[in-house]
């Protein structure tokens, strides 16, 4: 599992005259021609997010002859890193967990790795730095250590109400993991490779939920706020952790949060053995793999390929034309890994229905990020400082509001090589609540922009001295860097900068992953199962599955032990 904390950010390409990008062997390879090979496959790939690499690779894995077009110089879109003096710097997710879990169980990308042949060495931590307006603590996860923190923080009630929680959430986890997401196709094939396969499991964790629990499985596609009201869960402190939670896994509270998710997150953090993992060498350690598996089995990358259009002909998608004018054929099908209103822009407007592109341009948006990126000098910095750190400033504003939450990673406490000796890497930023209008027809290299870069990058600085304490200075920097959603909307192609769809369960769903366009797919955030490191991973897995056979797919599952 890799919740949105931290987020999936842009590729950021800040003024700096001392950057350096590093990337992996295989990116660099992958970039020495424009299109390797001929400039057409069976399957164009259009961005190289993590749904993009998961889908490239499985075709792949297939023996479909696939390309992968990525417009900017280092693969892993939003799950990028890059580097700046020899600070090694993740540019999205940090918090991860799942990948060390094998079987039908295990997060949908470790599934796809396995697939894939590839693994990614982690380290092993249990809690993560607390501040609330309550006071501050390290909150473990498991079973059992949150009670410490509710005796302390919570009312008298809290406790019970916690167990019950906890009671109710468990037993329906197994329901929620019983399907692997490597099972699922876009078309009636899967009563073959999930329905048939999995049945009896499902049956099983049914049986042992009871009738209560059964009970609650059915509510898995609604609203997580329902749940917690059925059950009486009153303390405030317990809800607002609970929003707090939802809000960094989806980018919205728990009464629009799918009750699976959350499900799925409690099965993960608060059962017994349950442990956080880090990458070693960072969150572009998974993409490096994902490159590799994807050429591994005679798959193609291209950097440097921006797409510009998706060709139409005869109401059927056929390929891409690339800045500069290159055709690049697709044989079976195209699949777009950008957002749904980027994937837009990109069609002839007389191909698109108009209900489609209609429900697209009304469908509501996530805010967009302030990040702040920095390399400092670890003198005087405490030797047990932990990894990860979220500040909430005011309980009564929400989570969601501009500059309440501020979410902070220091990775090279766990993988010292992201640093020079003596140092540490810092990614600060606010979670999807930045509005966009602020920033919107700013010059960027105009005064006005550089003020308020300033002024709305404030809270992250007050968070990061909250954080890393007093022997923390500012002149330690040796790398300050402040990203805006122009920069989103810049370098990852993000209309408006937007982190993705902010879908209500209940109140509305994900697109699937077909269009009305016969050979066009999409994957990636705006697709079901929805944001995250784990649904976009999903969704790249749900759509390769989809443009092969039903035997080919159970022999992939055959063959990875699912």
């Amino acid at each position: 599992m890799a919740l949105r904390f931290l987020p999936f950010s842009p590729l950021f390409n800040f003024s700096s005259s001392n950057r350096k990008r590093t990337v992996s062997t295989s990116a660099t390879l992958a970039s020495k021609q424009p299109v390797p090979g001929k400039p057409e496959a069976d399957i164009v790939v259009i961005g190289s997010g993590i749904g993009g690499l998961c889908c490239a690779g499985l075709l792949a894995r297939y023996g479909q002859d696939v390309l992968v077009l990525e417009s900017h110089d280092v693969a892993g879109g939003a799950a990028h890193s890059f580097d700046i003096k020899g600070y090694k710097f993740d540019s999205g997710p940090s918090l991860f967990s799942g990948f060390q879990s094998r079987g039908p169980q295990a997060n949908p990308l470790a599934q796809v790795l396995d697939a894939l042949g590839e693994s990614i060495p982690c380290v092993n931590y249990d809690s993560w730095m607390v501040y609330v307006p309550e006071g501050e603590f390290l909150s473990r996860i498991g079973p059992t250590e949150f009670f410490k923190d509710l005796e302390k923080y919570a009312g008298p009630d809290s406790a019970r109400e916690w167990r019950k929680l906890l009671d109710a959430i468990l037993p329906i986890s197994a329901a929620a993991m019983a399907l692997p997401p490597l099972s699922i196709r876009g078309d009636l094939g899967i009563l073959s490779t999930a329905a048939a396969r999995y049945a009896p499991s499902l049956l099983k964790s049914f049986a042992q939920m009871g009738p209560q629990g059964a009970l609650g499985a059915t509510k898995l596609l609604r609203p997580f706020s329902e749940i917690i009201d059925s059950l009486g869960i009153k303390d405030p402190f317990i809800r607002n952790w609970l929003d707090l939670l939802a809000f960094l896994l989806a980018g919205v509270k728990t009464n629009g949060i799918l009750s699976a998710e959350m499900v799925y997150m409690f099965s993960e953090w608060y059962k017994p053995g349950c442990s956080l993992e880090y990458p070693l060498h960072g969150s572009g350690a998974i993409v490096d793999a994902l490159v590799r598996g994807l050429q591994k089995f005679g798959g193609r990358i291209s950097l440097k390929s921006h797409v510009e259009n998706i060709v139409v002909e005869k109401g059927r998608a056929v390929g891409v034309k690339l800045r500069g004018g290159q055709f690049v054929r697709a044989r079976k099908a195209v699949v777009s890994n950008a957002s749904m209103w980027d994937t837009l822009s990109l069609l002839p407007p007389e191909a698109v229905p108009k209900s489609y592109q209609g429900g697209i341009e009304t469908t509501q948006q996530c805010e967009s990020f302030m990040h702040l990126h920095l390399g400092f000098d670890a003198e005087g910095i405490s030797d047990d400082l932990g990894i990860h750190h979220i500040v909430v400033n005011d309980w009564d504003r929400g989570v969601d509001a501009d500059q309440n939450v501020v979410l902070i990673s220091v990775p090279s406490v766990l993988s010292p090589d992201l640093a020079p000796p003596g140092k540490h890497v810092l990614h600060a930023y606010t979670p999807g609540t930045e509005s966009f209008e602020i920033w919107e027809g700013l010059d960027r290299r105009s005064n006005e922009y550089k003020n308020l870069k300033a002024e709305r990058s404030e809270v992250m600085w007050k968070a990061v001295e909250k954080a890393l304490g007093p022997g923390f200075n500012h002149e330690k920097c040796e790398v300050k860097l402040v990203g805006t959603p122009l920069t989103h909307q810049r370098f990852l192609r993000r209309n408006r900068g937007t982190y993705g769809p902010a879908i209500l369960a209940g109140k509305g769903t994900f697109p699937g992953h077909s269009t009305p366009i016969p050979q066009l797919m999409c994957c990636g955030d705006s697709t079901f199962p929805g944001i995250g490191v784990p649904a976009v991973a999903a969704s790249g897995a749900i759509v390769a599955n989809s443009l092969v056979s039903v035997s080919e797919h159970s022999r992939l599952l055959d063959a990875i032990g699912i």
